[in-house]
């Protein structure tokens, strides 16, 4: 992966997953080194030296000069092809390398590897690897990536190598570490182009993919980067912000194009894609989208796709069902057709919920409605999403049966999950089944403890966790019942039921107080999915909206910067740049699988969102501050369309009204 902190570069990777790695690809001068070398010790291996002021980074392309071969490198991509070209200077012993076989940053173990040479221009090959997510809950489970890769130039030179063992003229090797260098007699400033097919099904499909997709190999790097670029204007373009401060437009693109980046594509071009946890290789009509990281996606990600991208939206909606015909489970945190299982919940039931009460309804609900209705009711012995699910029905929350065993976290997920199944149930006029599920997803109220006004582990016996420390949990260290939290990040994660969590803590005044409270001695966790819907809980009491207006303000300007720390820790997967995308056009989903959004204050003058009339019957909606020269960063008055409303929105009303504007104070 890239660190900005790093100031070598070891090469550059085909692949944008950090769990995964593989298929890199490096430029260097002079002797022949075949290893990459420690990360700060250039010189012993391959690696290279460079500055930041020697890059360009910008959507689909990106550009730095290695300091140590005078190398200039280049890269950009169509979807199933990676461009690398590289400007190489006078000399007869200028390499490409292909560092297959070994790890590479923070991606899983290679666990093997082939490379094969033909001619003197086509190196393809595979490598299988162990992501460290889904070892950790599916020992074994590997993932192969395949690449054909073609050269415009013709190498003078080949050979082999594992690690420093090289064999000149060799075209095949297999195993871990396995690689391939080409070597050219290159003249001052002359241009070579690798062009890499890749594919998760085969080496030809690799192939299909890059000839295709280069029209034979025909397509040159710059046709191929402006395609990318005029890719991404098209994408980013669906929304058009209007504001003076151009940090915050940077944010803002910035952020929205993060949140693209995954889901991606994994069919191959003939639509061939790998089974779900099988060994078949299938074939699809639509896009197959893979890397569904939903434990943290399903609180807004989805939802910002629903809203812009409708079309990608259905495609991994109808890519979860038919995971879930090919596995028999929804995705919980799928990679590659792998299902890592990591974090807790089946966040998969929120995301179809949602999707389907905002009108988007191109899949098979019976189906659907059949996948949910398994998870949420299979005994635990049987169940891959709900493991817990015995203890869940039977006492309605999931007692603390280990030290660190995340019950209660897994029960608030469970809650929301059945709450989604509720609101479809009651849409499906399955009364029974509605009645079932808003019963289960109430109870989050065992949970809590008026004697620290939190949520707290119960034991199996059912009286409460201690010694219990509600702050015990910061940073993530282990804390008993919550995950990567503790009580403060996880107490008001009920979004389904705010006004019944105030009721348990004695009513609006100790719910918003306490609230307050969290963020004023640095509870809150702008970092942890669990608490970031935290600010603008306010909103859902008279009186109190000026609180997630000044809030939202406040974590905007300290948490995300044009630095290149400018988000608060791990982006997971485009979910904390989501937040501030919809948190800057002033409307959030505060509650997954509910169709309604909070307002706050909207950081730009305007907002244009480009609307596809298939699904919602009209082209834009219109975000406006009707009174951008106003200091006041609170609202005054809004309305929607041509009435006023309150704080709180239906997503349906909304694209009705085609026009939200805002009076600030």
């Amino acid at each position: 992966g890239y660190d900005y902190r790093d100031t070598s570069i070891e090469g550059f990777p085909c692949l944008h997953e950090f769990q995964v790695g593989g298929i890199v690809l490096m430029p260097t001068v002079g002797d022949l080194k075949t290893i990459p070398g420690p990360l700060n010790s250039i010189g012993q291996g391959y690696r290279s030296s460079f500055d930041h002021k020697d890059e360009i980074a910008t959507a689909g392309y990106y550009s730095v000069m290695l300091k140590d071969y005078n190398v200039k490198a280049e890269l950009t991509a169509t979807p199933r092809v990676a461009f690398q070209r590289f400007t190489f200077h006078k000399s007869d012993a200028s390499h490409i390398l292909f560092d297959i076989g070994n790890r590479q940053g923070e991606s899983g173990p290679a666990v093997d590897a082939f490379v094969r040479i033909k001619g003197n221009d086509l190196v393809e090959g595979w490598v299988t690897t162990l992501p460290t997510y889904s070892n950790k809950y599916q020992s074994g489970a590997t993932i192969t990536m395949y690449f054909s890769a073609r050269l415009d130039k013709p190498a003078d030179s080949f050979g082999t190598f594992v690690k420093e063992t090289v064999q000149k003229n060799n075209r095949e090797i297999e195993g871990i570490g396995a690689g391939a260098y080409l070597t050219y007699n290159t003249q001052d400033n002359e241009l070579i182009t690798a062009k890499v097919g890749l594919s998760y099904t085969s080496v030809d499909n690799a192939q299909l993919n890059r000839e295709t997709e280069t029209r034979q190999d025909q397509m040159d790097f710059d046709e191929a980067r402006e395609i990318s670029r005029s890719t991404w204007e098209e994408y980013l373009g669906r929304m058009r912000v209007e504001t003076p401060v151009k940090e915050d437009k940077i944010k803002f693109y910035t952020g929205l194009y993060h949140a693209l980046i995954h889901p991606n594509i994994l069919q191959d071009i003939n639509g061939e894609y790998p089974q779900m946890e099988g060994d078949k290789i299938l074939t699809t009509k639509g896009n197959r989208y893979t890397v569904f990281s939903l434990w943290d996606t399903y609180r807004n990600l989805h939802q910002l796709m629903t809203l812009v991208y409708p079309e990608r939206q259905m495609d991994m909606i109808n890519t979860m069902l038919d995971m879930y015909r090919e596995h028999g489970w929804l995705p919980k945190w799928e990679l590659y057709g792998r299902e890592t299982l990591t974090m807790e919940g089946d966040p998969s039931l929120p995301v179809i919920v949602d999707t389907w009460m905002k009108g988007l309804r191109d899949f098979d609900i019976n189906l659907a409605y059949e996948a949910m209705y398994k998870s949420a009711t299979l005994p635990g012995k049987e169940n891959l999403m709900r493991p817990d699910n015995d203890d869940y029905t039977k006492l309605g929350y999931v007692p603390l049966r280990e030290q660190y065993d995340n019950s209660v976290s897994h029960a608030l997920e469970y809650y929301i999950a059945d709450y989604s199944l509720y609101t479809l149930a009651k849409a499906l006029d399955k009364k029974e089944d509605a009645k079932l599920f808003y019963k289960r997803s109430m109870g989050y109220k065992n949970y809590y403890c008026k004697e620290y006004g939190t949520l707290r582990p119960i034991l199996p016996d059912g009286k409460f966790y201690s010694p219990f420390d509600p702050k015990q949990g910061e940073n993530f260290e282990p804390s008993p019942g919550f995950h990567e939290g503790n009580a403060w990040n996880y107490t008001y994660y009920v979004p389904h039921d705010i006004k019944g969590l105030a009721k348990l803590m004695g009513g609006k005044k100790p719910f918003v107080d306490k609230l307050q409270m969290i963020f004023d001695k640095g509870y809150y966790d702008p970092a942890n999915e669990p608490d970031i819907a935290y600010p603008y809980l306010f909103s859902y009491f008279k009186g109190e909206e000026w609180r997630t207006q000044k809030l939202i303000k406040e974590l905007l300007a300290k948490y995300f910067t044009t630095q290149p720390n400018g988000i608060p820790g791990n982006d997971d997967a485009g979910t904390m740049s989501t937040w501030a995308i919809f948190s800057m056009m002033g409307f959030y989903p505060d509650c997954p699988g509910v169709p309604e959004y909070t307002l706050t204050t909207p950081t730009f003058d305007k907002i244009t969102i480009k609307l596809d009339p298939k699904y919602y019957g009209k082209d834009q909606l219109v975000i406006e501050t009707m009174n951008p020269d106003s200091e006041s960063d609170y609202i005054k008055t809004i309305k929607l369309g041509d009435k006023e409303c309150g704080y709180r929105i239906n997503h349906n009303d909304l694209i009705k009204a085609g026009s939200l504007q805002f009076w600030k104070k």
